[in-house]
């Protein structure tokens, strides 16, 4: 077995010279010890033009900042909070690319890798470690990268599947114990309660789940309780889902594929998440390439894609990565499973968002705004939830789906929507819905 050699963060990063691209491993297991020596570096003006890439990272994302110009610029295949500002004002940019196709930009050259940052649990008596938390296009760039630096932290779990890899794959060892980031869940609130329960009704026995984190997948989870032999096929999960595990709705009895089996490619929630997946054969974690591609999805019967919207017209056109000409977010991996589950026997893409925005915006217009990024076409989208009730616009007309898309909007805008509506359609337009799926 390899030996282990552990040098400082600072020592580390001298790898890296000007000109080099980083990818850094995300989420959860976000390489803070080895950013914060790398931003060091910037400072001193030691290196300048290293490009940095990562999917979605948490905590602080010095290298956007606009004092770094010049010296980092960041390339995300996700806006994430903590680059939202500084994207949004040309500082940082970011790569428009499906979630399963992150993999392959760097695998096929798209992107090279010259330096990979990424924390690692401690080496098994065979000689490996595991990724932990974050699979993703990370274990691309181990395998592509000129060098690859490794935390070694106890506190990432020791997850199973594409996760583990071997001690020869690293090339440079740091260790830090630092705990894994661990976000605070927001209470959920009656609106998202009324919106989980009307997706909750559309979740079958035997129904393979992909959702996300946040208020409105924790409410759905919140719902199942009496639902039978669930299983899990996501690209992430969170803490509402551990109660499901324990209570064995969720055993993936019914799963095509992977039976048994939960399956991811990133996590992020409380430590009660990540001490669960911690040596359990339970969960697989896997390269996004498997867990995000369409066919894959496809495989398990009555796959219910639970995503979002940030705005959504008339026609059912799904913006979902940016607020008018402001990238907010990314496509990640709606397509992915929209699709997956359009084309899974019995699936159920859905949509579930609130009518409006917490400033009394409403989600639903006209129009997209200017400039705004369909992520999800009007042919993609079946199911659509608000507050207000759940409507499936699949094989509808356009004039079909304009009535069942305002009698789910907000109340205080519907009378604008039927004007709208009647504007587009003609005088022949009447909004008269009587609730028909």
């Amino acid at each position: 077995m390899k030996q282990i050699k552990f040098v400082t963060a600072e020592e580390a990063v001298k790898v890296v010279k000007s000109g080099d691209r980083i990818h850094m491993s995300s989420v959860a297991v976000t390489p803070h010890p080895l950013i914060n020596a790398l931003v060091e570096r910037g400072r001193r003006k030691e290196i300048r033009n290293v490009h940095i890439q990562h999917i979605h990272t948490e905590g602080p994302a010095p290298y956007a900042d606009p004092e770094f110009e010049g010296i980092f610029q960041l390339e995300s295949f996700f806006v994430g909070s903590n680059v939202r500002q500084q994207t949004q004002a040309g500082f940082a940019d970011y790569i428009p690319v499906f979630l399963h196709e992150t993999q392959r930009l760097i695998r096929d050259g798209y992107v090279k890798v010259n330096v990979a940052f990424i924390q690692v649990c401690p080496p098994d008596k065979h000689g490996f470690v595991s990724l932990g938390t974050s699979v993703d296009a990370t274990l691309a760039a181990v395998e592509t990268a000129d060098v690859v630096i490794a935390i070694v932290n106890r506190n990432v779990p020791r997850a199973f599947g594409d996760a583990m890899i071997k001690l020869e794959d690293i090339d440079i060892f740091v260790e830090d114990h630092s705990p894994l980031y661990a976000p605070a869940m927001p209470p959920i609130s009656e609106i998202e309660y009324q919106i989980g329960r009307y997706v909750a009704e559309l979740v079958d026995d035997g129904a393979t789940l992909q959702m996300g984190i946040g208020a409105i997948p924790n409410a759905v989870l919140s719902m199942l309780g009496n639902h039978k032999n669930l299983g899990v096929h996501s690209e992430m999960f969170s803490d509402g889902i551990l109660p499901l595990v324990e209570s064995g709705v969720v055993n993936g009895k019914n799963k095509a594929i992977d039976k048994g089996k939960m399956v991811a490619t990133f996590l992020m929630g409380s430590k009660n998440v990540y001490d669960f997946i911690d040596d359990n054969p339970m969960v697989a974690m896997m390269d996004v390439k498997y867990t995000n591609r369409v066919n894959i999805i496809a495989k398990n019967p009555k796959v219910t894609a639970i995503n979002s919207a940030l705005q959504v017209d008339l026609t059912g056109q799904v913006c979902a990565d940016s607020i008018g000409i402001k990238h907010y977010s990314g496509v990640g991996g709606q397509i992915d499973f929209l699709r997956g589950a359009s084309l899974s026997e019995k699936g159920k893409p859905i949509i579930a968002m609130p009518s409006i925005t917490p400033k009394g915006i409403s989600k639903i217009s006209p129009i997209l705004m200017p400039g705004a990024g369909v992520v999800s076409t009007r042919a993609n989208i079946h199911w659509l939830v608000t507050e207000y009730g759940k409507v499936n616009l699949y094989g509808r007309t356009m004039q079909d789906r304009a009535k069942m898309i305002i009698s789910i909007a907000h109340p205080s805008v519907r009378e604008e929507l039927e004007k709208a509506a009647f504007e587009r359609f003609g005088p022949h337009f009447h909004f008269i819905w009587d609730g028909e799926q």
